[in-house]
């Protein structure tokens, strides 16, 4: 019987941690504590032991039980991502019943923990973007009828078991990128039944999918068309229509709100905040994408998670943020996409601030859940280092869903879900060659999922 897994001759065990943090700041994010020449032990579901291969055989709480092992007592070893993958050590005949994946030359990181995205749609906007290529602009897009609007109208037409099965060909794809947990937004139903009927789905993601999921109440992502002008009588159906039901059938772990002009404002988001809050939902927040539109200032004032977005942001949104509890996340793939401003991560690390990155992956501001291309625009587009956009995509990410005490980074206790690169040169080459396949294996609670290169 196989009891767990063993990686070792790992090149570099990447974001290792004797005492777990729940995020990191400042200067710390462009540290990262490796160890070369590494193994790491799994079990039951979580990492139990790590360490480096010169002092493996003095270990005596991985798997050699009565202290005397060495690392051929767990057996023939199984090659990462080719060979005879279905070995274990206990066919091998030895003790523990351990497969051993043979890492030699490659690193090893947890999954990547992306905080902001919106998989759950119905269909594509493929036209929307051949309209930015011919110069319209998001706001003129919106008023046309398409953007989030659109979005919703084909959610409404799709049925439960459609939005179901077009979601998971997305978490697969996302997956195959190194994503090991993942926060969903609603909010492209607009109304009681839509928007009930996408937290289902994204409920349904978390119990049929090896992901880590957190599902987000994004009812203020958009004024109906009904309701335009009258953006408070529908904030008021948010709140004593949706909140409601959702809070008494469990389908939600946090609320959102677009805190926009044009969108919803301070007044009607502090008010949808502090509803959601007395139900049990913590805040997050869309905040100050195209303006400085008081966001950040409302999401800190109601304790939010994070507040995400945030290209219109400056001292003022620092001095704020610098001592709450709340993640700036950064989103660079829709400022890629819609060719607008990058947010300044740069700025806020210096300031001592986190941040953590996210894809937003959605149909109209960035069709991609790949978040190591988001890594890359951090570093190319934000000036982050390799060491920041790590952080920034793991542990940071991972406390901006609020699961950093088990996911983001190589600790005992955590949920072991990781991946294996093929051999690389660097860990830079990881941002460097952001359209090259370099994962190789994939584990997700504890199980390979996938073995082979990164592509859905």
């Amino acid at each position: 019987m196989i009891m767990g897994i063993l990686i070792k001759n790992i090149k570099s065990l990447v974001q290792v941690e004797e005492q777990p943090r729940g995020w990191v700041c400042g200067a710390d994010m462009g540290r990262l504590n490796c160890l070369e020449d590494a193994w790491v032990a799994i079990e039951d579901g979580v990492i139990t032991d790590f360490g480096t291969m010169s002092d493996f055989g003095r270990r005596s709480d991985c798997g050699a039980r009565d202290g005397n092992g060495t690392i051929d007592d767990y057996g023939k070893s199984v090659d990462c991502g080719a060979g005879d993958v279905n070995r274990t050590m206990g066919d091998s005949g030895r003790r523990g019943g351990f497969e051993v994946i043979d890492a030699a030359g490659r690193f090893v990181l947890p999954s990547f923990c992306d905080c902001h995205t919106h998989l759950v749609y119905a269909g594509s906007r493929e036209r929307e973007f051949i309209d930015k290529v011919n110069g319209l602009s998001y706001e003129e897009i919106a008023r046309r009828g398409g953007g989030i609007l659109n979005s919703a109208r084909l959610l409404h037409e799709a049925t439960e078991e459609e939005l179901f099965r077009q979601a998971m060909e997305r978490v697969n794809e996302i997956i195959a990128f190194g994503t090991g947990a993942v926060e969903v937004k609603s909010g492209y139903g607009l109304n009681v039944a839509d928007e009930l009927k996408m937290l289902r789905v994204i409920r349904r993601i978390a119990q049929e999918s090896p992901l880590t999921v957190k599902a987000t109440f994004l009812g203020a992502h958009a004024v109906p068309a009904e309701y335009k002008g009258r953006a408070e009588e529908y904030v008021d159906i948010i709140i004593n229509e949706m909140i409601p039901v959702i809070a008494s059938e469990e389908l939600a772990d946090y609320i959102d709100v677009f805190c926009e002009g044009g969108f919803f404002g301070v007044e009607d988001s502090d008010r949808l905040l502090n509803a959601g809050v007395k139900y049990g939902l913590r805040p997050k927040v869309h905040a100050n994408q195209l303006s400085f539109s008081g966001g950040v200032q409302v999401g800190v004032k109601n304790n939010a998670i994070s507040v995400d977005h945030l290209e219109s942001s400056d001292i003022e949104e620092f001095e704020v943020l610098k001592n709450s509890e709340t993640m700036p996340v950064v989103l660079p793939g829709a400022s890629f996409f819609l060719d607008m401003k990058y947010a300044p991560a740069k700025r806020m690390i210096a300031y001592g601030l986190p941040v953590a990155l996210a894809s937003n992956y959605n149909p109209g501001s960035c069709p991609s859940g790949d978040m190591r291309f988001m890594m890359s625009l951090g570093c190319i587009k934000m000036k982050l280092n390799t060491q920041e956009v790590i952080n920034a995509a793991t542990l940071n990410g991972a406390y901006g869903m609020g699961i950093s005490e088990f996911h983001g980074t190589i600790a005992r206790g955590k949920v072991a879900n990781l991946f294996i690169t093929k051999e690389i040169p660097s860990l830079d080459f990881i941002p460097y060659s952001f359209n090259t396949p370099i994962i190789e294996t994939i584990l997700l609670n504890g199980k390979v999922t996938r073995r082979g290169a990164d592509k859905a």
